[in-house]
């Protein structure tokens, strides 16, 4: 299937999921892709771009124009000041330390805490229950948009989901204005996400197949 018809599917399952496509932002994942496919992405109406390096995004930064990029992997501190006003959002915020670090070059940069709540050791993002703590003290520092987080690697992630978005809903409360964005949902669950209240996809497989290598 060609990536016009991936993302018609894609949108399809949406609807399904009760959603509004329109009211969804779909992220789609290049990290391991070439910058053709990234036009591609841009031709076909997908104009937020998302990857996981710092290094491999800005180079596509410099080869492809008109594009929204997303950092969503994990950010080291020592590569904070690479991306600290490059990206339109960095969906990856885990600390106060890279926080910091990120808002000593660019302090009106948009971000996302990103969550552990599947509570998986391999995974990167802060425990959910310091999350509504360090999400306070972030939107001291920089532009907190919402709260990101990877389901479970097993298993069904509708609860881990609805935990995210109830920890958004705290963190609104305690910050006192609205967090817009709940970053949730990959290619093997969105529609989990989406039905717990999803308003970002970051989706690779299912538009562009396997990445080659």
């Amino acid at each position: 299937m060609s990536l016009e018809e991936n993302l018609r599917a894609v949108r399809e399952r949406i609807v399904r999921a009760g959603r509004n496509p329109d009211e969804v932002t779909i992220v789609a994942v290049t990290k391991g892709f070439g910058p053709d496919v990234c036009r591609a992405a841009l031709d076909a109406g997908l104009n937020v771009l998302g990857e996981n390096r710092v290094h491999e995004a800005l180079t596509k930064m410099a080869e492809v124009e008109g594009a929204e990029w997303h950092l969503i992997g994990h950010l080291q501190s020592n590569k904070a000041r690479l991306a600290a006003g490059r990206f339109q959002l960095i969906q990856s915020v885990d600390s106060l330390r890279l926080s910091e670090h990120i808002a000593r070059i660019a302090p009106s940069q948009p971000v996302l805490v990103e969550v552990n709540i599947s509570r998986e050791p391999q995974k990167t993002g802060v425990a959910p229950d310091e999350s509504v703590a360090l999400a306070t003290e972030i939107a001291k520092r920089l532009d907190l948009q919402g709260l990101m987080a990877m389901g479970p690697a097993s298993g069904d992630p509708t609860q881990a989901f609805e935990e995210l978005r109830r920890l958004r809903d705290e963190a609104q409360q305690k910050i006192g204005r609205a967090l817009p964005v709940l970053s949730m949902g990959m290619s093997g669950d969105f529609e989990a996400a989406l039905r717990a209240g999803s308003t970002m996809l970051r989706l690779g497989q299912v538009l562009f197949g396997p990445r080659p290598g």
